[in-house]
């Protein structure tokens, strides 16, 4: 008995002298306006190093496609949908591009309007007045900004959009698309351990040491305090909130979330936090709830499976929806 006893013990310490260490692989990126952090927990170096350096052209593939001010050479991007040149009725898009549009028009419908891609000339207009920080646009100027109907997006079969100059924004979309895809791609390649921090925007897999993540929500009204903890794991947590962009006027803050309604900045809370399994889909969602009110969207999110929201509005008082208690 006693030499199965040492062989058990014997092999229990082989076992663990041998056990792979569990190493925190770490990378700082800056895409989309935003500082990105990823990390991934694992004994493979290697392996943890080319998925960093994947991950990176993932985010930038994403921020060039999106992007609606910066031309790049050879990239079909939306500044090149906007301005491009050509005689041609249709323009090939970068696959990848076209699947986003596609996303965000099908937002237009599940958010009855208030998820707009084509916005792009309104935002423009808010944008001046901000980088200007004087004055605000009146109702006429931003009414006579150019086109807001989504119908004048045309997606046409094999990747090609109609060539017709509309101005796209994507910036409510393209940064949880493109941490949904980093995400997918990490557990694809054997890295179920990881977090990633994309300002706003956290998206987590399993624990490093099979504990439970905790993700903390910022408190909108005292920057460096937490006022919620979001536990679990294989879960995103996002937040849209204009209390990190935004301008004052004359006592007034004006955010960067256009109610396409009022045409003006959405004004009903502070913060809006979604967590749900999905990085894109919370993106999405804690935008559009940011303009809707509390009953209707409320309402909106029973048509998704396992989404919980945390509501932080102007008068101070912090409301959850049903199930938000299983997070906390």
């Amino acid at each position: 008995g006693l030499i199965i006893v040492i062989i058990i013990f014997l092999m229990g310490i082989t076992l663990y002298l041998f056990k792979p260490t569990i190493k925190t692989y770490s990378r700082n990126l800056f895409y989309m306006d935003t500082y990105i952090n990823i990390k991934v927990y694992t004994s493979n170096k290697s392996l943890a190093n080319q998925s960093l350096d994947e991950a990176e052209k993932i985010y930038q593939t994403y921020h060039q496609l999106a992007d609606r001010f910066t031309p790049y050479e050879n990239i079909n991007n939306l500044y090149y949908i906007r301005h491009n040149k050509l005689t041609a009725t249709n323009l090939n898009l970068d696959p990848k591009l076209y699947d986003l549009i596609k996303y965000g028009i099908s937002w237009y419908n599940q958010s009855n309007g208030i998820k707009n891609i084509n916005l792009g000339n309104v935002i423009d207009v808010w944008k001046k007045y901000r980088d200007l920080k004087t004055g605000i646009p009146s109702l006429n100027e931003l009414k006579n900004a150019g086109s807001t109907n989504i119908k004048d997006i045309v997606l046409l079969p094999n990747n090609q959009i109609l060539n017709n100059h509309p101005n796209i924004d994507l910036g409510s979309i393209a940064k949880g698309y493109a941490t949904q895809v980093v995400g997918d791609y990490l557990k694809q390649v054997g890295l179920p351990k990881y977090l990633i921090n994309a300002g706003g925007n956290v998206l987590v897999g399993d624990h490093d040491d099979d504990g439970v993540y905790r993700i903390g929500i910022q408190d909108p009204t005292k920057p460096n305090e937490v006022f919620q903890v979001v536990k679990g794991n294989n879960l995103a947590v996002v937040t849209s909130g204009g209390y990190q962009r935004f301008y004052e006027y004359q006592g007034v803050k004006y955010n960067h979330i256009i109610d396409p309604n009022t045409l003006f900045p959405a004004d009903k809370y502070y913060s809006v936090s979604v967590v749900c399994d999905s990085s894109t889909l919370g993106d999405s969602l804690s935008l559009v709830l940011f303009v809707m009110d509390i009953e209707q969207g409320k309402a909106l999110i029973k048509k998704y499976d396992n989404v919980e929201v945390i509501w932080y509005t102007k008068d101070n008082q912090i409301i959850k929806s049903s199930g938000f208690d299983k997070y906390e």
